[in-house]
């Protein structure tokens, strides 16, 4: 598939990246602490910000019936709505959690949806920018998984479950991830280069072409790894145990975590 290529202009402004919140989880106990630290965060840059992405998995589950969206996160969605009517561009890129983003977002608040990676150009520098998952194609299983979910006929066929109940369902299924209710997730450490899939992606992607940055989420770990010829590849690590998050300058990109 062919990645399209948008241009960002930073303007003394700067980019900031930000993952894996999992909003509403019903896993942990602390949503809304988190939400308000989230919020807190976004307050505290917005007058510095010139673009905000949203690196999938914001919520820990999201799916748009006809007229019905998930309850809860309204002063998330209030905050992301004082960025667009600002004036500041926000990308929101589906995570495998909030796959299920259609329209909602966009139309409410003004967010610039993503269903899968994308390549932007930032004051002269290349960025690939995505979620994260699905990108070793040696997992098949979970390969089969996200085409069941990314399937438009099997996503109107869970329209049609009451909300009451496909929503408890989404749930207990996310239960079952690497989420803990401790707060931690599975796969805390940096397994070596030959063992991060994202990072085997990102190296094979130099193969083929140059990119200053690759930014993902998903691996609930922040990492900033030199991938050789001015490449890095960064992961904003998550917002339950690390609140981390990372932010580009015009110049570099920089991983920040504030860890309690």
């Amino acid at each position: 598939m062919r990645l399209d290529k948008s241009t960002i202009q930073t303007d003394g402004k700067k980019i900031y990246f930000v993952s894996d919140a999992h909003l509403g989880t019903s896993a942990l106990n602390n949503n809304r602490e988190r939400e308000k630290r989230l919020i807190d965060w976004l307050e505290s840059i917005k007058n510095e910000c010139g673009t905000l992405f949203l690196l999938g998995d914001i919520f820990d589950f999201w799916f748009e019936y006809k007229r019905v969206v998930p309850k809860g996160f309204v002063r998330f969605l209030a905050k992301i709505c004082e960025f667009t009517d600002g004036g500041i561009p926000v990308h929101f890129f589906t995570g495998n959690h909030d796959v299920w983003v259609f329209d909602y977002l966009t139309q409410e608040c003004g967010v610039i949806v993503h269903t899968h990676d994308e390549i932007f150009e930032i004051d002269g520098k290349k960025f690939y920018i995505g979620h994260g998952d699905g990108l070793d194609p040696k997992d098949k299983g979970y390969l089969f998984i996200r085409k069941i979910f990314h399937n438009r006929f099997l996503q109107k066929c869970f329209r049609l479950i009451h909300p009451d109940w496909g929503i408890a369902l989404a749930h207990k299924w996310s239960s079952h991830s690497r989420l803990k209710g401790n707060g931690k997730v599975e796969a805390d450490k940096y397994r070596g280069a030959e063992q991060e899939d994202i990072e085997l992606f990102a190296r094979q992607q130099l193969q083929k072409e140059h990119y200053d940055y690759f930014i993902f989420g998903h691996r609930h770990l922040p990492l900033d790894i030199s991938l050789g010829g001015n490449s890095h590849y960064i992961n904003t690590g998550d917002w339950i145990t690390w609140y981390s998050y990372a932010v580009f300058d015009g110049e570099k990109v920089v991983l920040i975590s504030n860890q309690a």
